[in-house]
């Protein structure tokens, strides 16, 4: 803490300027240098290595952790935070490991650190970062998928509609680089350019060609069981924008609203089920369940009272049948489509999925949801409005 800061410290005497803790933490996850050690950022140290006297609190603590989560570092960086003691000087240590998925973005933008020096990174830099990166230990969907060719991938829509919202204008506007070049940046290709999982599902034609599983079956029943009368069924398919808007338009096209007159004049417009909870409970339906080893899609069953959705695979990593649901509980068994799902704005703020459903669900006076987890899947039933 006392010595100068390197390629592996860096000090703050505050958290009033957020932003440049994130960029520290960018910067040393990318680990440019290559140290294979994590990068510390001390928090209540100014400058010169003295203390500044911060109050460190459980508050101050939360707020740096949220900063993994928030989304806007982006693949998620593998970070602690402890309040130590250090000198007489009470400080937030913020310990940053190497990412195994550089290049890692604050904002669409990639910062690296070396020596004191912390910048934006430069196209040599960038394409360093792409290379280091470690295919044995990706998750899923970053394996790649052989066969795929390049007019199986919609290249338009990935330069217009996907690029700007993922790189910083100002950097596409200096970067004059392929689209291939670009794609691989993003971890949509391996080091061999071969498509991944995640690619498939977000800018193949037709990604059920690759994967049969990555679709959304649709059922609407009259009545309560599943022998019932099928009043409608579809399968929802596509790349990740098309599904997840024809899953919307689906669900727009199936939700009752009742007109109820009360206080005179006064009418209230009131839904069976609140949009805002089917969509987070949908998305995280596509978002959280598994690809691998097997061809089973997810589920939406719509009876007479009462919704069910489904997602092959159960809880994932830090995620369990005890914490499931809890604000900032999460983990990404598919970390690059849970980033593609923020890039494109299907998903406001990682973690908050299920308490926002709740509250969605609270406020239209429905029963709280039932949750059903086991190792094959996870299962939600949403009541319908009383």
């Amino acid at each position: 803490m006392a010595d100068l800061e390197s390629d592996r410290v860096e000090r703050k005497a505050s958290l009033s300027d957020k932003n440049e803790i994130r960029r520290a933490i960018c910067a040393f996850a990318n680990d440019l240098p290559d140290n294979r050690l994590p990068g510390i950022v001390f928090v209540g140290v100014n400058d010169n290595g003295t203390c500044a006297h911060l109050p460190i609190t459980d508050e101050l603590l939360r707020t740096i952790a949220d900063m993994r989560s928030d989304g806007n570092i982006l693949p998620f960086p593998l970070l602690t935070v402890q309040k130590r003691t250090l000198i007489g000087c009470e400080v937030a240590v913020i310990e940053v490991h190497p990412s195994y998925n550089p290049p890692v973005r604050y904002n669409g933008r990639v910062w690296v650190r070396v020596g004191p020096r912390r910048a934006q990174a430069t196209a040599e830099e960038e394409r360093r970062l792409t290379e280091k990166r470690r295919a044995g230990d990706l998750p899923f969907d970053q394996h790649p998928i052989m066969n795929v060719a390049p007019e199986d991938l919609d290249w338009e829509r990935f330069r217009r509609d996907y690029l700007p919202l993922a790189v910083a204008p100002e950097v596409l506007a200096e970067n004059q680089r392929a689209p291939e070049e670009q794609f691989a940046s993003l971890h949509f290709l391996d080091r061999a350019k071969i498509p991944n999982v995640a690619a498939v599902l977000v800018f193949a034609k037709d990604p059920i060609r690759w994967i049969p599983g990555a679709y959304v079956q649709f059922l609407r029943l009259d009545g309560t069981e599943l022998t019932d009368p099928i009043r409608h069924q579809e399968e929802i398919k596509g790349p990740l924008h098309e599904l997840i808007r024809e899953m919307d338009k689906v669900l727009n096209a199936n939700i009752s609203i009742s007109t109820e007159v009360s206080n005179g004049p006064i009418e209230e417009r009131q839904p069976d089920y609140p949009l805002a909870a089917l969509q987070q409970f949908s998305r995280n339906a596509v978002l959280h369940r598994t690809y691998e080893s097997t061809n089973a899609p997810s589920r939406l069953y719509w009876f007479a009272d009462r919704i069910e959705i489904s997602s092959p695979g159960g809880p994932y990593g830090h995620v369990n049948v005890d914490n499931f649901g809890q604000p900032g509980i999460t983990d990404y068994r598919n970390p690059l489509l849970a980033e593609a799902m923020k890039t494109l704005g299907f998903v406001q703020r990682f973690g908050m999925g299920i308490p926002l459903a709740l509250q969605a669900l609270k406020k239209n006076c429905n029963p709280e949801p039932e949750f059903k987890l086991d190792a094959t899947r996870v299962l939600v039933t949403i009541r319908k409005r009383p």
